[in-house]
């Protein structure tokens, strides 16, 4: 049998949507692999955030879909509207893909349909940054010629620990 895939723009949610969202994002912090909560958080802290992604202008939220459940994210953020110098410059967040819906390309395909929207939305250039432990991420950005031009050695602290973070960007108006 094979796996319907979708990657879309969620401006509301339909039904289901908001649990489905909730367990992929709770999957997600306990394999360490999204966001920056490092303890599980409240269903209720959860539901709260993702209401408010809905509700914040300046960020635009993507989501991937196998089966009709959300099994990954992507958030696109505008740059404030005082920063009229950075206007150019789209950021990347909050994006994963859970482990048991790997393998079906939806992690690429939130990449692409979110630099194309950038793209078509008049950004120039998109920025990101990861833990170097996410090193499936790093592997996607880098094969999606996203350019890494800093690391900063105390970047997030996990488990007793510092770990380094990567900061990556690609221009939108140089590509083919």
């Amino acid at each position: 049998m094979t796996n319907k895939t979708e990657i879309e723009r969620l401006t509301e949610f339909r039904p289901g949507d908001l649990d489905a969202l909730c367990e992929a994002t709770e999957e997600a912090i306990a394999v360490s692999i999204g966001f920056d909560w490092i303890n599980m958080p409240s269903r209720q802290m959860v539901e709260k955030y993702w209401r408010g992604v809905l509700l914040v202008p300046e960020r635009e939220l993507f989501v991937a879909r196998l089966d009709n459940a959300i099994v990954g994210t992507c958030q696109l953020v505008r740059p404030a509207v005082n920063n009229e110098a950075g206007a150019f410059n789209g950021t990347i967040t909050a994006f994963f893909v859970v482990p048991y819906a790997r393998g079906h390309g939806l992690a690429r395909g939130l990449l692409e349909r979110v630099s194309d929207h950038a793209r078509s939305s008049g950004y120039k250039m998109l920025s990101l940054d990861v833990r170097e432990t996410q090193t499936a991420a790093i592997s996607l950005y880098e094969s999606a010629k996203f350019v890494r031009w800093g690391t900063k050695p105390r970047y997030a602290f996990v488990d007793g620990k510092y770990i380094a973070g990567f900061f990556y960007f690609k221009m939108l108006d140089q590509e083919q």
